[in-house]
Parts: C-alpha cells; sequence; structure tokens
C-alpha cells in the first residue's frame, strides 16, 4: 500500500479518472488509523467476511493472496495479476500501462 501511495501521482493519476481501493479482512478502525497515520491518498475498506476476497480468488483456504484487479468503466476486469509481484519493479510498469487504458490515457502512461 505504501508503494501505491508513494506512487500515485505517477500510476493512478492523481485520482482523475481513477478510483483506487483498497481491500483487505481488517476491521474497519485498524485501516482508517493506517490511512490516516500512513497519509493514504485512497479509499481503504474492510472485507472482514471475506465475500470480496473469495469472489475474486484471493482465498484459497485460510491463506489471502495480494492480488490486483483494475475494472474498467464497463465494470469488467481489464487487468488482473494474481498474485500481484509487489516487489518486482515490472509489476509497476504493467500496472501503470493498464490503469492509463482504462483511464482514457491512449499512451498507456
Amino acid at each position: 500500500m505504501h508503494a501505491y501511495r508513494d506512487q500515485y501521482a505517477q500510476i493512478f493519476k492523481n485520482g482523475q479518472n481513477v478510483i483506487l481501493i483498497g481491500i483487505s479482512a481488517d476491521p474497519v478502525d485498524t485501516l482508517a488509523a493506517w490511512e490516516r497515520d500512513d497519509q493514504m491518498q485512497f479509499l481503504m475498506a474492510s472485507d472482514r467476511d471475506l465475500s470480496v476476497g473469495k469472489a475474486y480468488g484471493a482465498i484459497r483456504g485460510n491463506t489471502d493472496n495480494r492480488n490486483l484487479f483494475v475494472v474498467g468503466p464497463d465494470g469488467k476486469i481489464a487487468y488482473r495479476a494474481v498474485p500481484f509481484r509487489e516487489i518486482d519493479p515490472t509489476a509497476y510498469t504493467e500496472l501503470t500501462a493498464a490503469v492509463g487504458k482504462v483511464a482514457g490515457d491512449s499512451s498507456g502512461r
């Protein structure tokens, strides 16, 4: 989440035509404190019952995976990284291009 925060302007166009929602099984108050204390520029949502995680395949048994989905304006998944390789710099290049495409940036940047 810190990488998203630190690269928010570049990857997510400062929120222009893009909505970023970080979804976690953590309780709402924990996420609110994290958002406030770490100065996140995007939304955080709690999935306490794991229904969203299960629907997107992020929960397998008792293990959660760090998955990433870019959903287009039509509501369809335009890009998926399952699992998301958060320590691989090329993963952010791919994400930036995917966000650019769905946000109307014809250059993909």
